[in-house]
């Protein structure tokens, strides 16, 4: 079986926040350990969830998607989110077969999922996202977490129900600190910087989720 088949493992570690439209940026100069902040990189994300008319993969917390748009474009497994952060798999477009005009799930997908739902698979939600993301960086140039201003546009595929919100994202990087008391440390001088900005905490714990009104 080819490494393909089985996709690229991560962990997520990363806090999301609310924003009104025009909530200023956060100041990070109090942030441990991070000196600069990068330039800003605009991405267009456009992604497609599917799930089976039963909803196997939402009830077992597993999301799937086609996301086209930023560096990890590809089919992408979302795990349940748990107290460690959330894993994901992914496979880039070019190394699974994939068809632009319908996102079918492709067979390296479907066996990733198969021990929870089975095809057929039809969709679920679109989320088109206009990012802007930050690298924060250490003293030696390295990320220590990512920063991401998303102002989503979606659409429930079901009900045909259109919704558009602006939330932000910090994720941690390469560089970010090891150990959990530095992780937690880090995590609340994110949410004061935040918080003085006039952000908030996230109403729903994923774009897709708020996507369905969940």
């Amino acid at each position: 079986m080819s490494a393909a088949s089985h996709g690229a493992s991560s962990v997520e570690v990363e806090a999301k926040f609310d924003v009104d439209d025009v909530t200023p940026l956060p100041d990070w100069s109090a942030l441990p350990g991070v000196v600069r902040v990068g330039d800003a990189e605009p991405r267009d994300l456009d992604a497609r969830y599917v799930d089976t008319a039963d909803a196997a993969l939402a009830r077992a917390g597993v999301a799937v998607r086609r996301r086209r748009g930023g560096p990890d474009e590809g089919w992408h497994v979302k795990g349940p989110a748990q107290a460690g952060g959330r894993t994901e798999r992914q496979w880039p477009l070019g190394e699974i077969a994939d068809d632009d005009a319908d996102p079918g799930v492709p067979p390296a997908v479907q066996d990733a999922v198969a021990p929870i739902a089975a095809p057929p698979f039809t969709p679920l939600a679109r989320v088109r996202n206009n990012r802007t993301a930050y690298a924060l960086l250490d003293a030696d140039g390295g990320e220590v977490a990512e920063f991401v201003d998303d102002r989503v546009r979606a659409l429930d595929e079901r009900r045909g129900v259109e919704s558009a919100w602006r939330e932000w994202e910090v994720e941690l990087g390469p560089a970010a600190p090891a150990d959990d008391e530095a992780r937690a440390a880090f995590f609340a001088a994110v949410e004061a910087a935040v918080f003085a900005a006039g952000g908030r905490h996230a109403a729903s714990g994923s774009k897709l989720a708020r996507a369905l009104g969940h």
